[in-house]
């Protein structure tokens, strides 16, 4: 403890947790619970911000002694970042579209150049320019016109994903806002002139009402539609075959489409199949007719398909059936052939699919441990197929196939200044759950590292919303791997690693076992002699950090150190909280704590309501002062609590980011130089 003792003696006259305490009372089920931090959710008050500059400023007196180690694997990090890095172009009508980084720039360059020779390119958005005097800058997709003489891109300035659209004249260099507070899902119609985007409820963020504007004509949108049930949200797409417009409003476990001629915009928007209480299902346009990605009947989904006025389930055509073991996770329809995204044994795979024949051929790759992915092409004529592939020690490479010959090209794979891929090795290893299920890892280590139980290791975990955690090439976490550490991934449930049972096994009343799972990885990577004992460290954001505030509280003693990032730690008592943004749409995830069931599981897990007397881990906790996703009361909360009840000396830190969101900061650079921070603080309380 000597290299931080002084530090600690500095801030121990700051404002403890104990001072700060102000009762509230918060009752449900005739359960009563005293928030003492409730207080801390006055935005802008001056007591809530004189505390997060407080814990910032712990933040950088505590790191301070370390300023040379963080600027060298801050450095580390950015070097083996290509800084003029560019996207592989993707041919759209007469045009090739990609972006482009320029050295030291924080933000893309967004292009195009003309298919023919001799053809130079147009710089269509600078975001560089665009950012310039903002403390936050994200720009959303460019959604060209069908005439590629126009484009929508919609921006945020402040973090929390209200975005300002904007539509933007090439020749001209003229744009004009459309709208604000909406979501980046939007589309033109094949008028050219017709534009649908998707608004959001400005105090709950869900994503519930659809508009329509010609950008020539209309001084005033029109509200098309308006999702009413408070546990839906709504997307708006266009098919590949530019055929249709999709309108698709959906939750956790239902979703019902919407179609609509794109050539006639003003038209009457058709309801495919109505939704129904676990019922999920995807269109895709075939060209002839709609093909449906469905678990009716089928939880692992089949595919089907059907006439575009066959509503009804009934009259659908099984074309690929439910297969044991297999998610079926996604279909790309183009003209002479489809492309099925798969997912089997905790691995993404492809597979090329002849409708005519109904032979199904699989892409093969090398590694153990992997992740494979489609990449959409405009043309739904294409004679190629192009897909992105990365692991832990592959650079993400693109590559594309001629569907007819199985000719396979790299088009590209991305520059790592100063990696060297023989140095490493990528596993894929098994942990044995509490009850008995198999928990895939996929780990990253120096080649040369002796497993002889003495090596410090991070373990990251997600686990929630099905979505699954790929194990794909991230070069920052080399700067801990190059320092001796193993760098795991736990697949626990909660995703959808190993098909829709994973993530139904993870979520709802069997919550627990996303915890218990990480936990479990943990266990096996010291009992296999990977990582030492009291030398593994663990780290997630998000719906992730409720994982860690989670496991901390039934096993502290695991983990060495602890980075949670906008960690969702006040589970209870946001669900309680349907003015909180995205409450009620969580419902089918973590259940509603207005049933009494839902509420005993939530309060059995969250973090906030399980901090106990008891020694912790090392904790770095961040968030963003923005953040819509998961307000920073939560964490500022949990840390205030923290402080008060644990009774070790363990390092606490927690960082606010007070000019971004949930994301974090903007720009490429600047994302680094935080993540340097976090690293620090990992390779320092290792040594303690």
């Amino acid at each position: 403890m000597k290299r931080f003792a002084f530090l600690l003696l500095l801030i121990l006259p700051l404002t403890t947790g104990a001072q700060m305490k102000k009762p509230h009372q918060l009752e449900k089920h005739g359960d009563v619970r005293i928030d003492d931090y409730y207080w801390m959710k006055e935005r802008d008050s001056k007591p809530v911000l004189d505390y997060l500059k407080q814990e910032n400023k712990r933040v950088q007196e505590t790191l301070k002694p370390f300023a040379a180690l963080e600027k060298t694997i801050y450095n580390e990090m950015k070097s083996r970042m290509n800084k003029d890095e560019s996207s592989v172009p993707v041919k759209d009508g007469d045009f090739k579209y990609y972006v482009r980084y320029v050295k030291n720039k924080e933000y893309p360059i967004h292009c195009r150049i003309a298919d023919r020779e001799a053809a130079k390119e147009e710089i269509l958005l600078d975001e560089n320019k665009e950012a310039k005097g903002k403390d936050y800058y994200d720009a959303s997709r460019l959604e060209m016109s069908p005439d590629h003489q126009r484009f929508l891109y919609a921006i945020d300035t402040v973090g929390r994903r209200f975005y300002d659209l904007f539509v933007h004249d090439i020749k001209t260099k003229k744009r004009k806002k459309i709208a604000g507070n909406i979501t980046p899902s939007f589309v033109w119609a094949e008028d050219g002139k017709t534009v649908f985007y998707v608004k959001q409820d400005p105090d709950t963020l869900r994503s519930n009402q659809m508009y329509r504007i010609n950008v020539d004509a209309d001084k005033e949108p029109v509200l098309i539609f308006e999702e009413k049930d408070i546990t839906f949200d709504i997307g708006v797409a266009k098919s590949r075959t530019n055929r249709y417009l999709f309108l698709v409003s959906s939750t956790r476990d239902s979703s019902e489409w919407h179609y609509l001629d794109a050539k006639t915009p003003t038209g009457h928007w058709q309801i495919f199949s109505p939704r129904e209480a676990n019922h999920e299902y995807g269109l895709e346009d075939s060209g002839s007719d709609f093909l449906i990605l469905t678990n009716w009947k089928a939880p692992e989904f089949r595919l089907m398909r059907a006439n575009v006025e066959a509503r009804k389930k009934e009259a659908w055509t099984e074309v690929i059936p439910e297969r044991k073991g297999l998610l079926l996770q996604s279909v790309d329809a183009y003209k002479d052939f489809w492309v099925l995204s798969e997912r089997e044994k905790g691995l993404t795979q492809i597979r090329i699919f002849d409708p005519k024949t109904k032979a199904g051929r699989l892409l093969a790759f090398p590694d153990e441990a992997y992740v494979v992915s489609g990449m959409n092409l405009p043309d739904f004529a294409s004679a190629q197929v192009r897909f992105l592939y990365s692991s832990l020690i592959q650079p993400y490479t693109v590559y594309e196939e001629n569907v007819a010959n199985q000719k396979r090209e790299v088009l590209k794979i991305d520059k790592v200044p100063g990696y060297d891929q023989s140095k490493y090795v990528t596993k894929r290893l098994w942990a044995t759950a509490k009850d008995g299920t198999q928990i895939p890892l996929s780990i990253v280590m120096k080649k040369d590292l002796e497993l002889d139980g003495r090596a410090p290791g991070l373990l990251y975990g997600y686990g929630s919303y099905g979505l699954s955690t790929e194990p794909g090439f991230d070069e920052t976490v080399f700067s801990l791997v190059d320092r001796g550490f193993v760098y795991a991934q736990a697949h626990i449930r909660g995703g959808s690693e190993m098909g829709r049972q994973w993530y139904d096994n993870g979520r709802l009343e069997k919550k627990m076992n996303t915890f218990t799972d990480f936990i479990a990885a943990g266990e096996y990577l010291i009992k296999e002699k990977y990582v030492a004992p009291k030398r593994l460290s663990a780290q997630g954001g998000s719906a992730g950090g409720l994982l860690m505030g989670a496991v901390i509280n039934l096993r502290p003693d695991l983990f060495k150190s602890v980075l949670a990032e906008v960690p969702y730690v006040d589970a209870l008592t946001t669900m309680l909280d349907e003015t909180i943004p995205l409450t009620a749409s969580e419902y089918r995830e973590w259940g509603n704590p207005n049933d009494k069931k839902y509420y005993d599981v939530i309060k059995s897990y969250s973090p906030y309501d399980n901090v106990k007397a008891q020694a912790y881990p090392h904790i770095f906790v961040t968030t963003g002062y923005h953040d819509s996703q998961v307000q920073y009361w939560e964490p500022a909360k949990w840390v205030a609590k923290l402080r008060e009840v644990k009774t070790d000396k363990n390092l606490l830190l927690f960082f606010t980011d007070l000019k971004s969101g949930h994301s974090g900061a903007s720009g490429r650079f600047e994302l680094l130089k935080q993540l340097a921070k976090e690293w620090v603080f990992v390779l320092e309380a290792d040594k303690l």
